[in-house]
């Protein structure tokens, strides 16, 4: 066998000129003990926590794959769960930005999160219809709440009541009762989906937004709290007695579909609703932590900020309205005093709920988050449809509110999509052109360090220099900047197309440029005196022009400078002579036209792709196509060779960026990160480094490692990746009861739970071989009548030579108890009697109670047909049944041992800081006392 060509792999390095994606929501969070500061923002597959004041990216919680969905923070401040595309949930905590936990669950993308008051309950909704509910500590999945038929908007808990309340886009909102895990009321009271959904008022009100401009209200009345109001039960039961549940009676039946009234709760009734200024649909309908504002916002760039009064204010409110409508009564009346003690005041909901003031954002909002500070000062921070964050504060008690603008980060990203990149020849500044502004990075820190606004960009490159850079606009125009002032000094008006393509010359003198006018134009530096200064800038002159017949896409000149490829609008390319513009070569081939080509640095071969999906490669020589290749699903963007090599990269609408060797026609590797199309990349000229822009307004950085890439292994790993990925697609176990395709539990199978199934598996196996060994090994030393050294098998050596049972526990405990139910449910139940007998054991030793337990009525729930007809596991049930409930209660009752030690120390403290306090107290007044004396003695003494 001869020596493989070696390849040197690149690998994923940075994500930046991205300052929040659209697909997420932005949320403050709580770093280093402050508020209002931090904000959190979904970046492609990571989340950036942003400094709002310095307008800085202070973390990094780094994503695998899946596109960001949905943030919320934890009530405590210190954590974070991240739902992705795909529907898996992490949670990160922000002190050290580590993602410890993960929850598999849905099959498709989380749309929404939410914790219960304590943190301790994470509810989370999805596009599968699907409402979980976690628990976070535990870290596993408690229940499943099956209900909605279209996508979840948002699920709440309720503070005080078990209750969960959830909307979706199937125009329902459905009321949980999480004691029984079932659905007691559906609210069908809308005509179109529910986009919104928030409690207010201490949980008494719910506040809806839909596809119309109403937000609805309704009051929500507990039936536990309304009985207590009411006479005693018999006397209830005669229609005599006007009882606030018959007055709700009739108004109920109708926006509500009801179960028999044993199994109510609550009842829910329509209040009114508040008109919103905007006429299309609710987008994001919030409340800040404290209850008091309400900001709702639709598809444009106005927030609208309402404020919920407190009781007090109402009733001061009604007061006001009483006074005037009394005084207006008596101008009214002529008979004067009679009157008056009639006068009616209806409350509306406007009196409850007031209207404060619209935010206007410089773009759209897709996001938003609020927080109202104890000063009374609200912070309101946007996440724009243009890659911005904007933050405003508003004072919603002064009597005509007017938002401020606070701070808005903007550098670190263009507003639109980067349509051309280039790099400096010393590949360490990298340009990057939209449709409003060229920003030069730092490849090194990933910093902006020049911001120049242009027209709408097409095409660029440094001049050789690399002081001055030449952008190629859609106008036609060629725009030429000095870097070091960031001016723009001078303008051509080059093409009367769009100017699609630049190409510099090989000796660095000059440059070309190919247009939608149909013509390819050819270009000098030059020198010319400034009219500002007395030095000489630079210029450009035009020297020739070659006319054609169709639109240019795409020029490139040959390295050695004697031939020139245009790829023109009827899908072929033409070869040109430089010298004479004499045609050479024309390759056609292509049935859709070239939109990019790029020549090998030696000259003998030129590389098209086209937007017929393919990529052709082709000698120079004498035009004859080498090779077509199928690069990607959709139209390839962007194609340019390694320098000093035959390898080139093309970069497509698929997402995908992928490395081919165009002497052996080989597909080498596939760069996979962005998550739209992509527009172009750029090949350092070291080689060492590719920069890549997409749909999704991220750059991203790729570097060459010293690491080889072999080709067969390469391919393995991907046939191991198909596999891991269909293993999640396959249909899940079905556990004896359930209908196929419903899943009860939280959990999904994924490729870690069926090699946690196997690392249980293997133990089991080892435990039931190591114990025949023993067997075997006890009647071999009985036989011989003296001890014969046994045989340690390895892996329990590397545990530090555990029995085989210990062993087996070991695995249980390494298994993450997120994944824990979904492995044991993947296991064949031959490897169940082993367990159960094991179980025993573990739990007579009294190690890990809970986890053993979690694992025995698991096995029991969903093996308890076999289990129970087998008569060799009675016995082992017969003595679970005993030492689990004698070691259960022993583990309770140590538990209820060590709360109550708690309490009664935090009774000490409590009493002792009393004591202080009281102490404190008196010593104060004697310090006062003392001095008033010594005043008084003074007093004295003048007088």
């Amino acid at each position: 066998m001869g020596l493989t060509k070696q390849y040197l792999r690149y690998v994923a390095s940075a994500v930046f000129g991205l300052i929040g994606s659209q697909k997420g929501n932005i949320v403050f969070v709580t770093l280093r003990g402050e508020k209002g500061r931090y904000v959190a923002v979904p970046a492609c597959e990571h989340v950036f926590i942003w400094d709002l004041r310095k307008g800085e990216k202070i973390l990094i919680l780094q994503g695998l794959k899946q596109e960001v969905t949905c943030l919320c923070p934890s009530p405590d401040g210190l954590h974070l769960a991240v739902g992705y595309e795909d529907g898996s949930i992490r949670i990160f905590s922000l002190l050290s930005g580590e993602g410890n936990v993960t929850f598999n669950g849905h099959k498709a993308a989380i749309t929404s999160l939410k914790y219960d008051q304590l943190g301790g309950r994470l509810a989370s909704g999805s596009k599968d219809t699907d409402t979980i509910v976690w628990d976070v500590i535990n870290e596993s999945g408690l229940y499943r709440l099956k209900g909605h038929k279209d996508a979840i908007t948002q699920a709440l808990f309720l503070r005080e009541k078990n209750l969960l309340v959830t909307s979706g886009k199937d125009t329902m909102v459905k009321w949980w009762d999480l004691d029984t895990q079932h659905c007691f009321k559906t609210m069908v009271g809308h005509r179109t989906e529910v986009w919104g959904l928030v409690l207010v008022s201490e949980d008494k009100r719910l506040i809806t937004g839909a596809s119309d401009s109403e937000l609805r209200a309704w009051d929500i009345a507990y039936l536990q709290e309304v009985e207590d109001i009411e006479e005693p039960e018999p006397k209830k039961s005669k229609a005599s007695s006007p009882g606030i549940q018959d007055t709700h009676e009739p108004e109920e039946g109708t926006p509500e579909t009801d179960e028999t009234p044993e199994d109510r709760i609550l009842t829910c009734r329509k209040a009114g609703s508040i008109m919103r200024e905007g006429r299309d649909r609710v987008v994001n309908l919030a409340v800040d932590r404290t209850g008091r504002i309400l900001a709702c916002h639709g598809t444009d760039s106005v927030l609208e900020v309402f404020c919920i009064l407190s009781k007090a204010e109402v009733q001061k409110k009604m007061d006001k309205k009483m006074k005037k409508a009394r005084k207006k009564a008596k101008l009214n009346s002529s008979r004067g005093e009679e009157e008056d003690l009639e006068v009616n005041v209806e409350m509306t909901l406007q009196d409850e709920i007031q209207r404060v003031t619209n935010i206007k954002t410089s773009a759209k909002i897709k996001s938003f988050d609020l927080i109202h500070s104890p000063q009374g000062e609200l912070k309101a921070v946007f996440l724009l449809q243009n890659n911005l964050v904007e933050s405003y504060s508003l004072h919603p008690s002064t009597p005509a509110p007017q938002p401020v603008r606070t701070s808005r980060i903007t550098i670190g990203g263009h507003r639109s999509d980067v349509r051309t990149l280039s790099f400096s020849s010393d590949n360490i500044a990298v340009l990057s052109a939209a449709a409003d502004s060229v920003k030069i990075w730092n490849r090194a820190t990933l910093q902006c360090i020049r911001t120049m606004t242009c027209e709408y960009a097409l095409c660029s490159f440094f001049v050789p220099g690399d002081r001055q850079v030449v952008i190629g606009t859609k106008t036609g125009k060629l725009q030429l900047y000095d870097l070091a002032s960031g001016n723009l000094l001078e303008t051509i008006d080059a093409h009367d197309g769009a100017l699609w393509s630049l190409s510099l010359s090989p000796d660095q003198h000059g440059f070309v440029t190919g247009g939608a006018d149909k013509s390819v134009k050819f270009w000098d530096f030059e020198l010319v005196k400034d009219e500002n200064s007395t030095q000489k800038r630079l210029s450009v002159k035009q020297t020739r022009t070659l006319q054609l017949d169709e639109d240019v896409l795409c020029v490139s000149y040959s390295p050695n400078q004697k031939l020139l490829a245009v790829s023109l609008l009827d899908c072929t390319v033409k070869i040109f002579y430089v010298d004479t513009l004499k045609f050479f070569l024309s390759l056609y081939g292509h049935k859709l036209p070239v939109i990019c080509m790029d020549i090998s640095y030696d000259g003998a071969l030129i590389a098209t792709g086209s937007a017929d999906r393919n990529v052709k490669i082709w000698g120079l020589d004498f035009g004859d196509c080498h090779k077509s290749l199928f690069a990607h699903d959709d139209s390839v963007m962007y194609l340019q060779f390694v320098p000093k090599s035959h390898l080139f990269f093309t970069a497509g609408k698929d997402h995908k960026i992928k490395q081919w060797d165009a002497d052996k026609f080989e597909h080498i590797q596939t760069l996979e990160g962005h998550h739209q199309e992509i527009w172009c990349l750029a090949v350092s000229p070291s080689g060492d480094y590719v920069v890549s822009s997409s749909h999704d307004k991220s750059l991203r950085l790729w570097e060459r490692t010293r690491e080889p890439l072999i080709l067969e292994e390469e391919r393995e790993m991907q046939r191991e990746a198909e596999y891991e990925e269909s293993v999640a697609k396959e249909d899940q176990p079905v556990v004896p009861g359930e209908t196929q395709g419903d899943n009860y539990f939280t959990g999904k199978k994924t490729i870690e739970t069926v090699k946690a199934a196997e690392r249980i598996m293997e133990a089991v196996e080892l435990y039931r071989e190591e114990t025949a060994k023993r067997k075997e090994h006890k009647a071999i030393c009985k036989a011989a009548g003296k001890e014969v050294p046994l045989p340690v098998n390895p892996i329990l050596m590397a545990y530090g030579n555990i029995s085989p049972s210990a062993y087996v526990l070991e695995i249980f405990k390494g298994i993450k108890s997120s994944e824990l139910e979904e492995s044991l449910l993947v296991l064949p139940f031959s490897y169940v009697p082993d367990i159960l007998k094991l179980f025993n054991e573990f739990i007579q030793l009294g190690s890990d109670i809970e986890l053993l337990c979690r694992c025995l009525f698991f096995l029991l729930r969903i093996h308890f047909g076999q289990i129970t007809s087998n008569q060799m596991l009675v016995p082992v049930i017969e003595k679970l049944k005993e030492t689990t409930i004698s070691k259960v209660s022993q583990v309770r009752d140590v538990i209820g041992f060590n709360m109550a030690g708690l309490e009664y120390l935090k009774r000490e403290c409590e009493a002792k800081s009393e004591v202080m306090f009281f102490a404190d107290a008196t010593s104060q007044l004697e310090e006062k006392k003392r001095k008033r004396k010594k005043r008084e003695k003074l007093i004295l003494t003048y007088t």
